[in-house]
């Protein structure tokens, strides 16, 4: 199954249940523009509301560029009013990736920078191809990031180190990304797509609802005025009220593989 997008090709694997998102613009290597991320959006609101989707992949087409920043040319057109608003826009496409209760993986098979890094960010998982490179080098024009790297990298791997990174603009290869703990694991180009589809797939195999929970938890220690304890014992006992949670434990007493509905 797919859906028809300029910037972006949508590919569901009905059988798996994975979608994958590729950004396809790969004569400017993937760079995000106004479009793209709109499409970006759309394709996210539409993947939450479709029941067949159960985990999604994030990708860039070909193989040197996750995506390579965002459309200089584009933005260098705007005014400051214009600029914060595409700032907005961008952290609000971003946000509904990091709030989805289905499970995002970013398969990084080139640059991941400016923006690009900051997509892979609001993904739940990171795992890269060995050629990846990260960066934040939004300085280099006189600019901080706007799609949410400021927020998101010293989740990842601390303010020092982060802090070093955005003032730097220095780029990181795929096996430090990996030591710093901004990507969860880093296999050959080949293998990328192959091993992120692994990893959902055991991901898909446990108690849908629970999945969506343990994601709302975790956002929430983030969030602002939000108290993740409190998120977390809410969402415990909303669990115990799912046949899930009685198909799970029942399953656990009679030694046998749980066989779970989402409900």
């Amino acid at each position: 199954m797919s859906a028809s997008f300029e910037n972006l090709l949508y590919r569901l694997d009905v059988a798996s249940g994975i979608l994958t998102l590729t950004i396809n613009r790969p004569t400017k290597l993937n760079a995000l523009n106004a479009a793209t991320i709109a499409e970006i959006d759309a394709a996210m609101e539409q993947a939450l509301d479709e029941p067949q989707v159960r985990g999604i992949i994030i990708t860039g087409s070909g193989e040197k560029a996750f995506v390579a920043g965002a459309d200089i040319a584009e933005l260098a057109a705007l005014t400051p009013a214009q600029a914060a608003r595409a700032s907005e826009r961008g952290q609000e496409a971003f946000c509904r990736i990091e709030e989805s209760t289905k499970p995002v993986v970013a398969a990084v098979n080139g640059f991941a920078l400016g923006g690009g890094c900051e997509l892979a960010m609001a993904c739940h998982m990171r795992i890269a191809s060995e050629n990846a490179r990260f960066g934040q080098p939004e300085v280099n024009l006189g600019l901080p990031p706007g799609y949410g790297g400021t927020q998101r990298l010293p989740q990842l791997i601390g303010k020092g180190k982060a802090i070093e990174l955005l003032l730097t603009a220095d780029m990181v290869k795929a096996d430090e990304a990996l030591r710093l703990g901004l990507v969860n694991h880093v296999v050959p180009q080949s293998e990328l797509l192959p091993f992120c589809e692994q990893v959902l797939t055991k991901i898909l195999g446990k108690a849908p609802l629970a999945v969506g929970l343990v994601l709302d938890c975790v956002n929430a220690h983030y969030a602002k005025d939000t108290d993740g304890y409190a998120t977390e014992a809410r969402a415990f006992g909303q669990a115990f009220e799912s046949d899930d949670f009685k198909e799970g434990t029942t399953a656990f007493v009679e030694k046998r593989p749980a066989v779970f509905t989402g409900k």
